[in-house]
C-alpha cells in the first residue's frame, strides 16, 4: 500500500508590517487591468535541501518586506482599491512526515496542492487575505514555501518581484527590490462597479500533468520546427507549437474530427508599452495573443504552420492592442477583449487554450539566506486547457503544466511526437 503523504498545520498566525503604513498610502486604486482581473490566486511553491530551522526568519522577514509590500497586507474593496490598513498576511507552518526526495521523486501534483497556503480558486482572494505563506518543514530539514497572492494585486511578474523583495530581506542584500505602484495613472480604473470575473463557470473535470522539456531538446525541436518564415523561434514559441499540435491531435482522435482552436499566449506588458515599465512595475501588466486554427485541414497541424501563426499574432500585438491600451481607447479596448475571450472560453465550438510563460522571471534566484531552491514548483488547477511553461532549474529547459480533460490527457501521455522532445513528470534531481 502507497505511503498517505499529508501536510500537517502546525499553527496560522497574521504577520503585519513591521511598520504602520503612512496615512497617505492607506488606499491604492485597482488598474484598469486589475479590475478585469478573475479571482484567483498566482500560486508558487519553492523547495529548499536541508539546513536549520527558519521560520523565524521568515517571520520577520516578511514582515520587514510588508512595509515595502503593503498593499499584499491590506484588503479588497468593491473591485475598485485596496484599503491599506495592515490587516496583515496569513502565514501558516507546517510539517510532513517524509523527506524532501519523496516529494521530489515524481512529484504527485495532488499531494503538491498540500504545500499551498490556499486553493488557486479561492473566492477569499477578493474578499479575504491578499497575501498567504505557507513554509512546510520535511523530516530530513528540507523546506517548501507555498505564496499565493491575489490574482488582483499581482500577475505571475509581480509574484516574481515579491519573491525577491522577500529574498533579498531576508538575507540581507543591498540588492532589495522595491516594488512601484503606479497600476491606476498607466491603466486608469473606471468607477462605475465591474463584477468580479469569476472562474468558477470555466471549472470542468480535469487533470493537472507535469512534462519536462531538457536544453538538448529543446534545441533539436527549435531546429525542427525552423522555417523560412520563422528562422530562429524561441524556445517558448517551440514549446507552445509543439503543445498545440500535439493537444489538437488527441482532440482530434477523441472527437473523431479536427476541431477549430484559439492558443491565446500571455505577453507581458512592461517592455511592450511606451515608454516601458520598469521590470518592479507590481500589478496585473499581461496582455494576450490569440493564434487561431480554423481549418478542418490535416495540413493545418503542421507545427511550422503553427509557429508561423504564433509569430505573426505576436509580431502584429504592439499595432493591434498595445497602441489602443495606451489611447483614449483603452477601456474598450480592454472590454471588448475580455468579451471576446470570456465567450471564446465558454464556446462548444471552438477549443479556447490559455498558455501562460513564466519562463525568464528567475524564480531560482529566491535566496533567503540558505541558497536557491532546488525546484520551483506549479500545481493543478480546476480550470481546463490552461498551459503554465516555467523554467527549469537550469533557465535552459522547460518545465510545462498542462490541465486538460481526463480523456485527452489519456492520449497525450502516450503521444509519440511530444513524448520525442518531453519527459513526463521526471524526478527532480536533489543536486
Amino acid at each position: 500500500m502507497a505511503k498517505v503523504l499529508k501536510v500537517e498545520i502546525i499553527q496560522k498566525q497574521i504577520i503585519k508590517p513591521s511598520s504602520p503604513t503612512p496615512p497617505e498610502l492607506k488606499s491604492l486604486k485597482l488598474s484598469l487591468l486589475d479590475q478585469f482581473t478573475p479571482i484567483t490566486y498566482t500560486p508558487i511553491i519553492l523547495f529548499y535541501p536541508a539546513s536549520a530551522e527558519r521560520s523565524q526568519k521568515l517571520k520577520s522577514s516578511l514582515s520587514e518586506t510588508l512595509t515595502l509590500w503593503y498593499p499584499l497586507a491590506g484588503r479588497l474593496k468593491d473591485n475598485s482599491f485596496i484599503e491599506c490598513e495592515d490587516q496583515g498576511a496569513e502565514y501558516l507552518e507546517a510539517r510532513i512526515k517524509c523527506s524532501l526526495s519523496e516529494i521530489l521523486n515524481k512529484p504527485d501534483v495532488e499531494v503538491l496542492k498540500q504545500f499551498l497556503p490556499a486553493a488557486i480558486e479561492s473566492p477569499e482572494a477578493a474578499t479575504g487575505n491578499l497575501l498567504l505563506v505557507q513554509a512546510t518543514f520535511f523530516d530530513c530539514g528540507g523546506l517548501a514555501i507555498g505564496v499565493c497572492i491575489s490574482h488582483k494585486m499581482a500577475d505571475a511578474a509581480t509574484l516574481t518581484t515579491f519573491i525577491r523583495s522577500w529574498a533579498a530581506m531576508a538575507n540581507g542584500s543591498s540588492e532589495l527590490v522595491r516594488p512601484v505602484f503606479m497600476g491606476a495613472s498607466m491603466f486608469p480604473p473606471i468607477d462605475m462597479s465591474i463584477p468580479n470575473a469569476s472562474v468558477e463557470l470555466m471549472q470542468r473535470k480535469c487533470i493537472t500533468k507535469r512534462f519536462v522539456f531538457n536544453a538538448s531538446k529543446i534545441t533539436a525541436l527549435r531546429a525542427k520546427v525552423a522555417s523560412t518564415t520563422v528562422p530562429k523561434p524561441t524556445r517558448v514559441e517551440a514549446v507552445s507549437a509543439l503543445i498545440w499540435k500535439t493537444v489538437m491531435s488527441v482532440v482530434r482522435s477523441n472527437s473523431g474530427s479536427l476541431r477549430p482552436s484559439m492558443w491565446a499566449i500571455s505577453v507581458d506588458l512592461r517592455k511592450r508599452l511606451t515608454p516601458t515599465l520598469p521590470q518592479n512595475y507590481s500589478g496585473n501588466c499581461v496582455g494576450f495573443i490569440g493564434p487561431r486554427n480554423m481549418e478542418a485541414d490535416d495540413n493545418e497541424l503542421e507545427l511550422q504552420s503553427l509557429l508561423g501563426k504564433i509569430r505573426k499574432e505576436m509580431e502584429g500585438f504592439g499595432e493591434n492592442y498595445v497602441k489602443k491600451l495606451q489611447g483614449e481607447g483603452a477601456l474598450l479596448a480592454i472590454c471588448e477583449f475580455s468579451k471576446e475571450f470570456g465567450e471564446l472560453a465558454m464556446s462548444d465550438h471552438i477549443d479556447f487554450y490559455v498558455c501562460s510563460s513564466w519562463c525568464k522571471f528567475d524564480l531560482y534566484a529566491a535566496d533567503f539566506g540558505w541558497g536557491r531552491p532546488i525546484w520551483a514548483s506549479n500545481t493543478s488547477t480546476k480550470v481546463r486547457n490552461v498551459i503554465i511553461l516555467m523554467d527549469a532549474r537550469d533557465g535552459e529547459g522547460i518545465e510545462a503544466w498542462l490541465t486538460l480533460s481526463d480523456e485527452d490527457m489519456a492520449l497525450l501521455e502516450s503521444n509519440k511526437e511530444l513524448l520525442e522532445f518531453a519527459a513526463p513528470n521526471p524526478t527532480v534531481p536533489l543536486s
